[in-house]
């Protein structure tokens, strides 16, 4: 697993230099569970009932059981296929104290989880900047984008078990898609740095949707070029508004707990949550859909 303290690049220079005059977050607008009014919420917290889809558990629908047969899985990048996130945040830390965001203090890790993680850029920018314009907050995020960029191509591992999964899903000639928020630049580099660049027969990209997680957009996409059913595919996801995003999609969730609490995944909607593809839970899950005959093994 990724640790902040293996993380020794040379200090990132920016052209911001001005301080913030607020360092509060500015609310932002998000669609209500029912209909398209638009309602004012703070962002600081993210509540696990804010999604615009109904959550609630059904043991039929959100068991694994029930995909018989399975025919795809579905994947988010970052956190789920690899743990991204220590360098997201040392990227966040050390361009935001550059251009003195609260004070110039840095971050911390969990001002970054409850307030960054798993948001897209674009919110980003009117969240974390309200007083600059949108060019020059959209600037900053591509420079941050770029320092995580090369903390990547130097430090980034497969979450543990990986291989593993890829090769069983191989073996049962499941179909796959990437489905993630992350600007395509990134995802195609993480997928490439991971090898698994000739895997994925899709790669959806959150922001070339209508909407993004936590709405289905993105999930729904996937399913949709690999032409199969919600009923027939789930979904392995490490946050909040993705775990949203594939309930409200009609499918399973395996929830990854490499930093989200376990509560909060399961409060979602997860079926469960692993903290790696070697967990028994999950393998146990799979062996069970094979006895039912759920999974059909490749012949060659």
């Amino acid at each position: 697993m990724l640790s902040l303290a293996s993380l020794q690049l040379p200090h990132h220079h920016l052209l911001f230099s001005d301080h913030l005059t607020r360092t509060h977050l500015q609310k932002t607008a998000i669609y209500t569970q029912n209909r398209c009014d638009l309602a004012t919420v703070s962002i600081p917290r993210m509540s696990t009932s804010s999604s615009p889809y109904p959550t609630e558990r059904d043991s039929r629908k959100y068991s694994l059981a029930c995909l018989t047969p399975l025919q795809a899985i579905l994947f988010d990048i970052d956190g789920t296929l690899c743990d991204s996130d220590p360098l997201h945040y040392y990227a966040f830390r050390e361009m935001l104290q550059e251009v003195g965001f609260n004070g110039g203090v840095p971050i911390t890790e969990e001002f970054f989880s409850n307030n960054i993680s798993g948001m897209h850029n674009e919110n980003l920018c009117h969240a974390l900047f309200p007083d600059w314009d949108l060019q020059r907050a959209r600037k900053f995020m591509d420079d941050k984008e770029d320092m995580f960029r090369r903390l990547a191509s130097e430090q980034l591992k497969p979450v543990k078990g990986l291989q593993k999964l890829c090769k069983w899903i191989d073996e049962h000639g499941l179909k796959r898609a990437a489905v993630t928020n992350a600007p395509r630049p990134n995802a195609e580099l993480l997928i490439s740095i991971l090898g698994l660049s000739d895997f994925f027969e899709v790669l959806v990209i959150g922001n070339e949707c209508e909407q993004q997680k936590p709405f289905p957009d993105p999930y729904l996409k996937a399913l949709q070029v690999l032409e199969v059913s919600n009923k027939h595919a789930f979904v392995f996801e490490d946050s909040i508004s993705g775990v949203k995003a594939g309930v409200a999609a009609g499918m399973p969730v395996v929830g990854m707990g490499l930093r989200n609490p376990e509560n909060l995944l399961t409060e979602a909607g997860t079926s469960f949550v692993i903290k790696d593809f070697d967990e028994q839970k999950l393998w146990t899950a799979l062996e069970e859909l094979e006895n039912k005959e759920g999974v059909t093994t490749v012949t060659t």
